[in-house]
């Protein structure tokens, strides 16, 4: 139920509540490629469902939780029949929590949590998005502070899952597992505010206070890739904002998003989105072209 879509970019319009819009779709139709502000929750209650992403299909079962952050280019298909949960959720409302920032980089570019591979998760957040649903039909008094809670819950659970200290610093004492966690959410978050800039591996070893070998061997454990491949997806990530943009052509967008050479943006941002950055720029000039009178 897209109400408001510019070329790629829908506005999401919140009715009844500052931030969250929720539906039960039941349609046929599929929607094509988009994009929004809003981080967007899909589960189906029956049926699959598939979302788009990079060109790549992906098809998820009845129970699943489909997550698809802010920003993310995407196009959903339906079956002919069956019923899914739909939650559009201003993120930005939690960000400033401490660590909430950390845990929207770390979804990208897609996260699924099907009720094969994380039972207990699911159940509990499954159990938190039917709260959700319950109080936003009935609005008892209080009703959109208990909302904002289960939320707040929901992202909390899939963080403590996902930042697991045991897990990701194995053989390392309980105090400097809860360390290393902080400074490397720290790290990151720096990589994605700084992405644009030259940044070196030895700048960032410092700041986390250990030498760059150590460094490097505890970022691809935390992250489960290289300081190099990070800095890179959010490179990617922030040209394909740029992208979208009429006004800013794809040599600018290059430059503005860190990449020293035209032939190397092209480079990555293929081998990360399947289709180079004129391809791209393209796809949202067509959708400009559609909506034109």
């Amino acid at each position: 139920m897209i109400e408001i879509l510019n070329g790629t970019r829908e506005t999401v319009v919140y009715r009844d509540f500052q931030g969250l819009k929720l539906y039960r779709n039941v349609e046929p139709d599929n929607y094509p490629l988009h994009w929004h502000t809003a981080l967007e929750i899909i589960v189906p209650h029956e049926n699959t469902y598939t979302v788009m992403i990079d060109n790549t299909p992906h098809t998820f079962s009845e129970g699943d939780i489909f997550i698809t952050p802010p920003g993310t280019l995407h196009a959903l298909i339906a079956p002919p029949l069956g019923e899914r949960l739909i939650i559009l959720f201003d993120y930005s409302l939690i960000c400033n929590i401490k660590g909430m920032d950390s845990l929207l980089h770390s979804l990208h570019p897609f996260t699924l949590i099907s009720k094969e591979e994380y039972p207990d998760l699911n159940a509990r957040l499954r159990f938190y998005l039917d709260e959700v649903s319950r109080e936003y039909e009935n609005n008892a008094p209080f009703t959109e502070a208990f909302i904002y809670a289960m939320m707040l819950r929901f992202f909390i659970d899939i963080g403590r899952t996902n930042f697991n200290a045991t897990t990701r610093f194995p053989g390392i004492t309980s105090g400097k597992q809860h360390e290393y966690i902080e400074k490397f959410m720290n790290i990151c978050n720096y990589i994605t505010d700084h992405c644009a800039e030259n940044i070196s591996m030895e700048e960032l070893s410092n700041l986390a206070g250990f030498s760059k070998f150590h460094f490097a061997r505890l970022f691809k454990q935390f992250s489960g890739m290289s300081c190099y491949e990070y800095l890179l997806q959010k490179r990617v990530a922030l040209a394909e904002q740029l992208l979208i943009q009429p006004d800013i052509s794809i040599t600018e967008a290059a430059m503005l998003s860190g990449f020293n050479s035209l032939s190397t943006f092209n480079r990555v941002f293929k081998a990360h989105k399947n289709c180079t950055p004129s391809e791209y720029k393209n796809l949202n000039r067509k959708e400009n072209k559609k909506d034109a009178p």
